[in-house]
């Protein structure tokens, strides 16, 4: 099997890339990777439901490991690995160049439209319990990167947002106390054509699944199952998802107050509305003028309505993706 090793790395408090380094792929393998609240579980449902043909809540954060994520003590994760005999899945929150690249391993790309997902991601860190936020602020003193505590975000998701599109960790100009949006979407933008890895959007879960489901099959090679398959996809709706949190995310509760229910809060599109003001689109559109980056905003212009690109600028690249939602 072929490997490019990763180009970068990457480390927050939450994750560190070079925890990459002892994994061993099995051909097969899916590396299901994102942006935080993009659609990250709710590709590991899928991802499940179509390994394992069955609509039966299973917990996927215990399943699909997630390897860069510095909460969990990366031998266990190993070690879980390798004992799984079913077709493995695996999460990551990296860019494209922070992952080693194997070429008889699958990847799977989520994106989602950045406002929602930084609107997401507040309600999410912002819920974090008093022990998790503990554990990070350590982490955050040891790593000479990032150097200190967790950053507290302000409760106001516009003031957040106004926070996300100006500060960054380790040099990068937005995204604190994550990584930049923009950066992350533009590796996997630049990787697209490869045969080993495949754009998915939210908005195109949301407005067909049975039909992205029926792709992410064939991009799989898992034959369909016409008998079980209305199951299974009722088992992917956002509805039931949220129905089964507990049984899904349960490690969720020991992390986050408010448990399962709040980290399935909508699952929407749009939500940003009424919360983002014309200002604050208005500025952001002067910070990223034209180019991908106002594309990057919508996860790569599946969306419509491009409303922080207000001259409708375009450029080649994205353009097939923004017009017609794929590449």
């Amino acid at each position: 099997m072929q490997c490019e090793p990763a180009r970068q790395v990457y480390r927050t408090w939450m994750i560190d890339s070079r925890r990459w380094s002892p994994y061993r792929p099995r051909s097969g393998d899916v590396i299901i990777a994102t942006y935080p609240k993009c659609g990250t579980t709710w590709m590991q449902r899928i991802v499940g439901l179509l390994i394992f043909q069955s609509p039966e809540p299973r917990p996927v954060g215990e399943i699909a490991a997630w390897v860069d994520r510095r909460l969990d003590p990366l031998e266990a994760i190993m070690h879980g690995l390798e004992s799984q005999s079913h077709r493995r899945f695996l999460k990551s929150h990296l860019p494209f160049d922070g992952m080693p690249i194997y070429s008889d391993v699958r990847y799977i790309h989520v994106a989602r439209d950045g406002r929602d997902a930084c609107l997401s991601y507040h309600n999410q860190i912002t819920r974090f319990r008093e022990d998790t936020l503990r554990v990070l602020d350590a982490i955050g003193l040891r790593d000479e990167l990032t150097g200190r505590t967790y950053p507290r975000v302000a409760t106001d998701p516009l003031a957040y947002f106004r926070m996300w599109m100006q500060e960054g960790v380790a040099g990068a100009r937005d995204g604190s106390p994550y990584l930049s949006y923009f950066d992350f979407e533009r590796t996997y933008w630049q990787a697209r054509r490869r045969a080993n890895l495949v754009m998915v959007h939210y908005r195109d879960l949301k407005s067909d699944l049975d039909q992205e489901m029926r792709r992410i099959a064939r991009f799989l090679g898992i034959a369909v199952c016409e008998e079980i398959w209305p199951s299974l996809v009722k088992a992917a709706t956002f509805e039931e998802m949220r129905r089964e949190g507990a049984k899904l995310a349960p490690r969720v509760m020991t992390l986050f107050s408010g448990g399962s229910a709040d980290f399935f809060q909508k699952g929407e599109n749009d939500r940003w509305r009424g919360i983002l003001t014309s200002d604050a689109s208005t500025s952001t559109s002067r910070r990223y003028p034209g180019g991908f980056h106002n594309r990057a905003l919508v996860g790569f212009g599946t969306a419509a309505e491009l409303t922080w690109n207000r001259r409708k600028q375009t450029t080649d690249t994205g353009k097939h993706w923004l017009l017609k939602g794929r590449d």
